[in-house]
């Protein structure tokens, strides 16, 4: 991100895995949808410190809808990292859990659905 405030502005409004992990690499607003755009930085999954990996590339985006901005649709669009764990030749990744369960959305805005439709 190119300045303190605008990751203050970020740690706002996008859930806060996004921020901490990846980077805002661009932002588009099309008629009434707001889409940012992340790739996963290059810091080795903290279960995987003291294995010996390699950066392979990346995962296809995938994109979640998360909570609307001032009337518009938020898309957040993801780009995962991969790494290859030299001495057993898999293929590792971190865990992460930013899109609920049978859904296209993340999981704080499938929460907050939840909730308002009981």
């Amino acid at each position: 991100m190119p300045s303190d405030t605008l990751l203050a502005i970020a740690n706002l409004l996008l859930p806060e895995v996004l921020v901490t992990y990846f980077d805002l690499t661009k932002h588009e607003i099309k008629g009434e949808e707001l889409h940012f755009y992340f790739i996963e930085l290059n810091e080795v999954p903290k279960e995987f410190i003291g294995i010996k990996l390699q950066s392979k590339g990346f995962f296809t985006e995938a994109t979640v809808q998360d909570f609307p901005i001032r009337g518009k649709n938020v898309f957040l669009h993801i780009t995962r990292r991969r790494w290859l764990n030299e001495a057993t030749g898999k293929v590792v990744t971190r865990d992460w859990s930013l899109v609920a369960k049978g859904t296209r959305i993340t999981s704080e805005f499938a929460a907050f659905l939840k909730e308002i439709c009981q």
